[in-house]
């Protein structure tokens, strides 16, 4: 390293012509002050202090500056850097004046530039280092920011960088951003487009969402969705295999450069783990056919769903529900009658039990609670009762129907803390609900047509023509709106008021639990003609939505869910565990742990932390990088409990095959950096941009001695010196 020193001075006439007349007055002042002094030793040395103070500050009103070049010894370095990721093995590469040969893959294409033989003609005069990034083995996407942004830190005496890529990022902060900080350090970036700027004739499976489990012997809908590249629509069979040999087909009309959402219904004969696997026949302009494919595990388990029934007058609905659930195998029932002419609470048969579970441990144990028209009424619910309902709900995530009866009871637990949880707002001035003397109907909304819950025929179009056919209901609730942050599924076809028509059948998710609100009582009509046909299955399909969460994974004293239920790729996930003493008892507070391990074999430690000790819940968060199965083993200390388990991570690579190339992206950061855009297959023209780059400037420290503390302090010093001098010699 080269370093050479000087003293400069940034003088204007003005200032030169100023400070000349200012010391050549006070170089006269001097003299005479001399003079008549008699031409002593001491005042004459004085003097020439007084002379040297205004010289100072004379120098000082031109500017001088202290300044120091630093010339690198070391040849310039040139950053060759080029993507290796996934999309790098598409094929769309034409060879250059061959027309009809066959296309290349675009990592074939970029051969010469990765070839350290291709730029000895640099090798005199610069470093050249060859470098990939984004490497595909790494499972990650493109990511053009962190190459360029670090390369000045990681190549001494970076003059320039060739970028070799697709262009297509899908990671990090956008790469102009990069190149911004390269043009300000007067680095320039020659970019290599390669690809093609238009995607391959392809049809992709993107996603399989098959849910964590299933139930033997119940319909399990699979959603999937299609993305198509190809520019016409046509129609297809999609194939389903279970890895029980089972296959279930689906024609799929798909459409033209776009995405494509549908699903297939499932129904599992028996329990055990499995592999799902939905097939694309390939089409015949279609170039990729290795996507056409996706697997995903199910477990099929028996089923062992706790429900309690809380009611006062055992109306129709209430002993229609009762027979529905208790006749379902997946359930087991128990029922409470607050009867104000029984003599006693309960019922007579082996579903009723005789009070109110008070005890958290002995409600904690219920997946769903139906609360139909009841209150805080004397040898009804209590508060407490109503906290620990709203407790297990939020915490524990079961679930929670509310079912107003024509007594309004229901509006005393607007008292309490379930008010919380409550999905609409009531009117007051009207407890009993309306009531007509011809029947009125359901209306599915936009997400009533789509969810799982409404589902009363196994195709969106049966499914309508059944809603609007169900023999109609002769009361309903109070209903003013629904509240912000709830879904409504149903509305009554004809009555409304200023906030639309009124919403009937409404859910939300409350904390880990999930809500339902049923504001007619008429369900049970809905068996007129076909018995149990929908009627059973709207509630058997309510009960199962409501406990899904809480039994995705379970022992005996843990409990283990997520949210989203189905997780992508690069998702953050929220973890949420219930842990119980051998007591029974929530676990207030405990050290709990989760070890997760990807497909890879990457493990990874998550500690939760407590959410309210008295319910045992405890909350972690995990983002998955990978796509895949990921084994869970839960554990906690105090229990020494342990509980395995998985999830499955939707979502495949971030690098996709076959996508079209950002040539934009690529000349936009030669845009900025002052570089160029060259053709792959002109790597002459790029080595002649960078043997014409001029020397780098050397490196210029300056130091602004005008504006600097020590020339200021030494002034006063003198000054100092100065008067203490006059003093000595009797001037002052």
């Amino acid at each position: 390293m080269n370093v050479s020193y000087a003293l400069v001075f940034l003088a204007t006439p003005g200032s030169c012509a100023a400070s000349a007349v200012a010391v050549l007055a006070a170089l006269a002042l001097c003299l005479n002050a001399w003079r008549r002094g008699g031409y002593g030793v001491g005042l004459g040395l004085l003097e020439l202090l007084r002379l040297l103070i205004v010289c100072l500050a004379a120098a000082l009103l031109n500017q001088p500056e202290w300044v120091e070049q630093y010339q690198p010894d070391d040849k310039p370095t040139v950053a060759v850097l080029w993507d290796d990721s996934a999309s790098m093995a598409t094929r769309d590469v034409a060879t250059p004046g061959q027309a009809g040969s066959p296309l290349r893959m675009r990592s074939a294409a970029i051969a010469p530039f990765v070839a350290p033989a291709s730029w000895h003609a640099l090798g005199e005069r610069m470093n050249v280092v060859i470098q990939p990034f984004s490497p595909a083995a790494a499972g990650r996407g493109t990511d053009l920011y962190a190459p360029l942004a670090e390369a000045p830190a990681r190549y001494p005496n970076l003059r320039g960088v060739v970028l070799i890529s697709d262009g297509d990022w899908t990671e990090g902060e956008p790469p102009v951003l990069a190149a911004t900080r390269l043009r300000l350090k007067d680095v320039p970036v020659f970019v290599a487009p390669i690809g093609s700027p238009t995607p391959l004739p392809d049809i992709e499976l993107l996603s399989l969402d098959a849910p964590t489990f299933g139930v033997a012997g119940k319909s399990v809908r699979i959603p999937f969705s299609i993305e198509s590249a190809l520019p016409r629509e046509y129609t297809t069979t999609v194939t389903l295999h279970a890895s029980d040999g089972e296959e279930i087909t689906r024609e799929v009309h798909i459409a033209a450069m776009g995405r494509t959402n549908d699903a297939l219904i499932w129904k599992p004969k028996s329990t055990g783990d499995y592999t799902v696997s939905l097939t694309i026949p390939p089409h015949a302009d279609e170039t990729l056919t290795d996507n056409n494919r996706l697997t995903a595990p199910i477990a099929i388990r028996e089923e062992s769903l706790r429900v309690l029934i809380v009611e006062s007058y055992p109306r129709w609905e209430y002993r229609y529900l009762r027979n529905a659930l208790s006749r379902d195998s997946g359930v087991h029932l128990s029922c409470l009658l607050f009867h104000p002419d029984l003599g006693k609470v309960g019922g007579g048969s082996k579903d009723y039990i005789s009070r109110f579970p008070d005890r958290l441990d002995e409600l904690a144990q219920f997946d769903v609670v139906f609360l139909g028209d009841v209150g805080l009424e004397d040898g009804q619910l209590t508060a407490e009762q109503c906290r620990l309902l709203k407790g297990i709900v939020e915490h524990q995530a079961s679930g929670l129907v509310f079912m107003p009866g024509g007594q309004g009871r229901q509006f005393s637990l607007l008292e309490t803390e379930l008010n919380d949880l409550y999905p609409v707002t009531l009117d007051a001035a009207q407890p009993g609900g309306w009531g007509t003397r011809t029947p009125s109907h359901f209306e599915l909304t936009d997400l009533g047509r789509r969810s799982l819950l409404t589902r009363l025929a196994d195709t969106a179009e049966d499914n309508l023509d059944v809603w609007e056919t169900l023999p109609g209901f002769q009361w309903h609730a109070p209903v003013v709106r629904a509240r912000a942050g709830t879904d409504v599924l149903c509305v009554h076809k004809d009555a409304g008021n200023e906030f639309g028509r009124l919403p009937l059948l409404v859910t939300r998710t409350y904390g880990a639990g999930k809500v339902l609100f049923m504001g007619t009582d008429g369900a049970w009509r809905w068996r007129k003609g076909v018995e149990d046909k929908y009627h059973y299955r709207f509630w058997g399909q309510v009960v199962r939505w409501m406990a899904y969460r809480r039994n995705m994974a379970k022992g005996e004293t843990m409990r283990l869910y997520h949210a989203p239920d189905q997780p992508q790729a690069r998702q953050t996930i929220a973890l949420h565990a219930t842990v119980i003493e051998r007591s029974g008892e929530p676990l207030q507070q405990g050290e709990v742990l989760a070890r997760i391990t990807a497909p890879s074999g990457h493990a990874e430690t998550v500690r939760f932390a407590s959410e309210g000790g008295e319910w045992g819940a405890y909350a972690g968060e995990y983002t998955a990088q990978e796509p895949g199965k990921h084994q869970v083993r839960l554990s906690c200390k105090q229990t020494n409990a342990i509980l395995e388990t998985s999830f499955f991570v939707q979502g495949g690579a971030v690098e996709r095959v076959g996508r079209a190339a950002r040539f934009d992206v690529l000349e936009e950061i030669a845009r900025v950096t002052r570089g160029k855009v060259v053709a792959p297959d002109k790597l002459e023209d790029v080595i002649k941009s960078l043997a014409e780059l001029p020397e780098p400037p050397p490196a210029v420290r300056r130091l602004q001695l005008w504006s600097h503390p020590l020339p200021a302090a030494v002034v006063v010093l003198l000054m100092g010196v100065f008067w203490v001098g006059r003093k000595i010699v009797g001037l002052v």
